[in-house]
């Protein structure tokens, strides 16, 4: 087939070659990479002749995926509508609850309330490479100085990917803060964090920069995904990519939600591979917001957490957003002694070491929160 045709045609029948304000988009899955990598050369061949901006559409080589407007994929699901699994491009949003101004907390309850600190003679998760899919970070902040690392910004190309949210900042202070002075101290101090902005001020993001922020992370060698975010309905794309960095040996860590449900978690943390995590209170009993059940794999503290926000302040904010952080910086701290642990046999150190939480009558008896010290040293006699 003249690949290079099709293009042209295509590209005729929409051109001027914009991304649109607004502008309905949709993810195309290629059941064959070699066809999506025709596609693609074929698309770049023709729009670096026609001098064309092509900013309109992206490309996921990690899943074989092509996202653009829908007035480009139909023309293009039409020539090869047997060939691809085609989806709307939706949108996700970050699950937390904003509370009231803080200030520097030390060690936050949350963090001591797992057993951090008590871990930290034997790793504080030096070099461990954190990719924190969210709003970006502020990277002025006194207590994230020494853990930020440059990173990406999906929703303004070409930008570095700044914080203009607060949850992304909120997030990475849990994880990796290291200012014992007069700010706070996260759970792995000296794990590297970096930031992908796929959500913008408002704390939504679509699919699409999900997906793309993933690749990113893989081609970037993260070790962990931190992904404080989800959606209600099933995504091919997403699973696709979780499913390729899972294969990677990447660990990615998910919240479960904030709709208190019983028996039902978001995605991506309903994806098996991902680490789905929900959110207890000072009184280690599961949230009342945190979604549970079978779904959920661990719980860590998710009430009322204390971390790092824009301007060098500090802020207060619940939800399993909060608890998937202490997850994230208690793996790094295992990974920077034990590195090349697999996904799954990280996922089941942390449900064996776990600590069971207080019952309420829509608590198992399995349900257990994190214990960072148990967890870490378990893990070290791991050859997994």
């Amino acid at each position: 087939m003249n690949y290079t045709r099709v293009m042209q045609s295509l590209l005729m029948d929409v051109h001027p070659v914009r991304r649109l304000q607004g502008e309905e988009r949709r993810i195309l899955t290629f059941h064959d990479p070699g066809l999506f990598q025709n596609c693609v050369q074929a698309l770049n061949m023709v729009t670096q002749s026609a001098s064309v901006t092509a900013d309109m559409v992206d490309y996921v080589s990690l899943s074989s995926s092509m996202i653009a407007p829908a007035r480009f994929t139909q023309l293009l699901e039409a020539e090869f509508k047997h060939d691809m699994t085609v989806e709307e491009d939706e949108v996700v949003r970050i699950s937390a609850v904003p509370g009231n101004m803080g200030s520097g907390p030390g060690i936050p309850w949350g963090v001591k309330e797992i057993k951090a600190p008590q871990a930290w003679s034997i790793s504080t998760g030096h070099r461990v490479k954190i990719g924190v899919i969210d709003t970006g970070v502020d990277f002025s902040h006194p207590d994230l100085q020494q853990s930020l690392h440059r990173g990406i910004n999906l929703v303004h190309r070409g930008l570095p990917p700044f914080d203009d949210n607060g949850h992304g900042t909120h997030i990475s202070g849990t994880i990796a803060a290291a200012n014992s002075t007069r700010g706070m101290i996260g759970v792995a101090p000296r794990s590297a964090v970096f930031p992908v902005k796929a959500f913008d001020a408002n704390g939504s993001a679509y699919v699409s920069d999900i997906v793309a922020g993933i690749d990113w992370c893989v081609r970037s060698g993260m070790e962990i995904i931190n992904m404080s975010f989800g959606m209600q309905t099933r995504s091919r794309a997403l699973l696709d990519i979780v499913s390729k960095a899972y294969q990677s040996g990447v660990v990615i860590v998910a919240s479960s939600g904030n709709d208190g449900k019983r028996r039902s978690v978001d995605y991506p943390a309903r994806y098996s591979q991902t680490i789905s995590v929900g959110a207890t209170d000072r009184k280690r009993k599961i949230a009342p917001f945190s979604n549970r059940g079978q779904y959920v794999d661990v719980y860590a503290p998710g009430d009322k957490i204390v971390s790092a926000w824009l301007h060098g302040k500090y802020h207060e904010m619940s939800g399993t957003s909060m608890a998937t952080s202490h997850v994230s910086g208690t793996i790094a701290l295992l990974l920077a002694q034990k590195p090349g642990l697999k996904p799954a046999v990280i996922k089941t150190l942390l449900q064996k070491t776990s600590v069971p939480i207080r019952l309420r009558r829509t608590a198992s008896l399995t349900d257990g929160e994190i214990n960072t010290l148990k967890f870490l040293r378990e893990g070290m006699k791991s050859s997994g």
